[in-house]
């Protein structure tokens, strides 16, 4: 008998206009392959990786209120509004999924005016969890948030990923050297102590 291979339900939330979709349609086999859910309006993109422990595949579900195993929360690096919403995502992700592996993710990192510096992305070091830059339309760190998500679940943090996924072709180029820039930034930033706040933000 065929082994099954382990598919896991990844909730993808943000405030609208972040880059959700378009970052689900990169890979171009879940963009395929997706499935629309008629009774719950929503589009459900099976997103395959192939890993040194077999394939791996999360049914990526853009929407709210869903049970999943794991999350991905999105705002826009150049809408402040949308950074200071993710604590409310935050919130109504836990509330429906408890303890599930979560990766916060910046997305538009290939616009030139950045509004959430790096130093002020702080609220994954509050909750414990994991924070990367991304462009969804260069594929820009497109893989990042579901290896560390695919370690988490599988429990390997020796897990990596052996072959790229099929991603839309980049239409847009990032700049290394900013990029390079940001990630020094953030690492800096990670090292500095939490600010001393009773709210969420």
């Amino acid at each position: 008998m065929a082994e099954q291979t382990p598919t896991f339900k990844l909730v993808l939330v943000g405030d609208g206009g972040t880059g959700k979709t378009t970052f689900v349609k990169r890979h171009l086999t879940g963009e395929f392959e997706k499935k629309y859910i008629a009774t719950l309006g929503v589009e459900v993109h099976p997103l395959s990786f192939t890993t040194n422990f077999g394939q791996i595949i999360f049914n990526t579900w853009d929407t709210g209120n869903i049970n999943g195993q794991c999350g991905i929360i999105m705002f826009d690096l150049t809408s402040r509004i949308t950074y200071k919403n993710v604590p409310n995502w935050h919130r109504d992700l836990v509330r429906v999924c408890e303890n599930i592996p979560i990766v916060l993710c910046g997305n538009k990192v290939d616009i030139k005016e950045r509004k959430v510096k790096p130093k002020a992305i702080d609220f994954h070091r509050k909750k414990s969890l994991q924070y990367y830059d991304i462009s969804a339309k260069s594929n820009y760190n497109f893989e990042k948030p579901f290896l560390w998500l695919a370690r988490k679940l599988a429990g390997h943090q020796d897990l990596e990923f052996v072959a790229s996924p099929a991603l839309a072709p980049a239409e847009v180029q990032v700049d290394a050297t900013l990029m390079q820039q940001y990630n020094e930034e953030l690492n800096n930033a990670a090292a500095m102590p939490l600010p001393e706040e009773d709210d969420d933000l």
